[in-house]
């Protein structure tokens, strides 16, 4: 259901946008915990750490596509913020050809490198072959990902959380279901966990276009599918360096994930179960910083800066209360969760990933200020410093992951985590409040003209 965010209380907004969007986020990341579930109970910790070494290979690619897809509706909800129908159609459009295009470079580039970047992360010998054969099969649903995503950050951009939440539960289902008959029934492997995820995929982003074709004025026209140069500059202004930022951060994850390797598989398993399990407790910060994106960005096209301001208080507020739950969940269960991704009888690996958890846990809140701070910015349009603050993340990561290891062992990997989100933080914070300073008193037409 559309949503306009620019009146009403800001509060009941955020959350009724924000609490589709985090169980839809949640399920989505079950798609990788059950693979990992089914993979590790069912054949083993080998092919578990197999599947976990193409973590950030997998982001890499993936992060590229999604910020790309944020980056588009970005325009997308300014325009439907300002009541500018016209300009959202030829904006959906032209993100439409844009998505096509991309998908289809990505596919070939990915499915040419992932072989060598394997091989440049130090995956250990005994599980590259089946690590590459896991990702070139997820690779090559690249354009089904691409279009899910956008589709479903067009619903966000409209306020929408619900939908793409229905498509979720949908295809976690699926996914389920498919998991276990081709892993369990039909044996086969690794390569079975990947197909399932696809088939997944491509349910969600079928019922995505149902969806987006019931909203009235996103009936689109011939003249709309014109392609005009003025919206492909304006889209990939927006969309290039959110898709950017996601890359750079991804370096930095292919850094630790290299660290990681080195010590062999049984810590490649723990640091996969540790990730899986990070996967879903960042997400309520993450949700939050969506809803702020979308938030802000409507607001600005309505030239309501007060709301936005109060908005953001009310989203940190709302994060945080998230964040203190999770923490205490955390230290109480963490081994529990870890314990239903690996077999119980892998102590020493549940005690790594159980480390590793305590650490980044403890510092969740700095992630979420990040994750909030970040998509306020991006919702102004500023796509820039967001993408610079990836670049501090990644010197970060790469620094601390290069020494701490020598003294604190596996400990030292954390830890560089926690100061790659810290370092963000400190461009992120300032940056938001000169931007949305500079921004007041303006109109939609100025704003529109200036460079934020």
């Amino acid at each position: 259901m559309v949503k306009d965010m620019t009146s009403g209380n800001p509060t009941r907004l955020l959350l009724s946008f924000a609490i589709p969007m985090l169980i839809g986020n949640i399920f989505q990341q079950l798609y990788s915990m059950v693979d990992s579930i089914v993979i590790g109970q069912g054949i083993g910790v080998e092919a578990l750490a197999a599947v976990g070494a193409t973590f950030s290979l997998d982001w890499a690619i993936l992060g590229f596509c999604i910020g790309l897809s944020e980056g588009f509706a970005i325009l997308i909800a300014q325009k439907f913020g300002a009541g500018d129908y016209n300009g959202l159609k030829k904006a959906f459009t032209t993100s439409f050809y844009l998505t096509a295009i991309v998908a289809v470079i990505v596919t070939i580039i990915s499915q040419l490198l992932s072989m060598p970047i394997l091989k440049i992360l130090n995956t250990p010998a005994d599980i590259i072959d089946n690590s590459n054969l896991y990702i070139s099969i997820i690779f090559g649903g690249i354009i089904i990902t691409m279009f899910y995503n956008f589709l479903s950050a067009t619903l966000r951009a409209l306020g929408d959380s619900r939908t793409p939440l229905i498509a979720l539960l949908i295809a976690c289902s699926i996914n389920i279901v498919l998991d276990i008959l081709f892993v369990m029934k039909f044996n086969m492997g690794i390569a079975g966990a990947a197909y399932a995820t696809l088939i997944a995929q491509a349910s969600s982003c079928l019922f995505c276009i149902l969806a987006i074709r019931k909203i009235d004025f996103l009936h689109i026209a011939k003249k709309d599918w014109k392609f005009e140069k003025e919206f492909v500059k304006n889209l990939l202004i927006l969309g290039l360096p959110m898709a950017l930022q996601n890359s750079i951060i991804s370096i930095g994850a292919m850094v630790l994930q290299y660290v990681v390797n080195g010590y062999g598989a049984l810590y490649v398993a723990a640091y996969t179960a540790a990730i899986k399990i990070s996967g879903i407790i960042e997400q309520p910060g993450a949700t939050f910083g969506f809803a702020m994106a979308t938030y802000a960005g409507q607001n600005l096209g309505a030239v309501k800066f007060d709301r936005i301001r109060l908005g953001l208080k009310k989203c940190i507020k709302l994060s945080m209360g998230f964040c203190i739950g999770i923490m205490a969940i955390i230290f109480l269960f963490g081994e529990t969760f870890i314990g239903l991704i690996v077999s119980q009888e892998e102590v020493e690996v549940i005690a790594i990933a159980h480390k590793y958890l305590h650490i980044t846990v403890s510092m969740l809140c700095v992630l979420n200020l990040l994750f909030i701070y970040r998509s306020a910015l991006q919702g102004f349009g500023n796509t820039v410093i967001p993408m610079i603050s990836g670049g501090l993340e990644l010197a970060a990561r790469i620094t601390l992951a290069a020494f701490l290891p020598k003294f604190l062992g596996f400990t030292g990997i954390a830890i560089a985590e926690v100061f790659a989100w810290l370092s963000a933080d400190l461009l992120l914070i300032p940056s938001y409040y000169r931007t949305i300073h500079r921004l007041e008193n303006k109109s939609y037409s100025e704003l529109q003209q200036i460079e934020i």
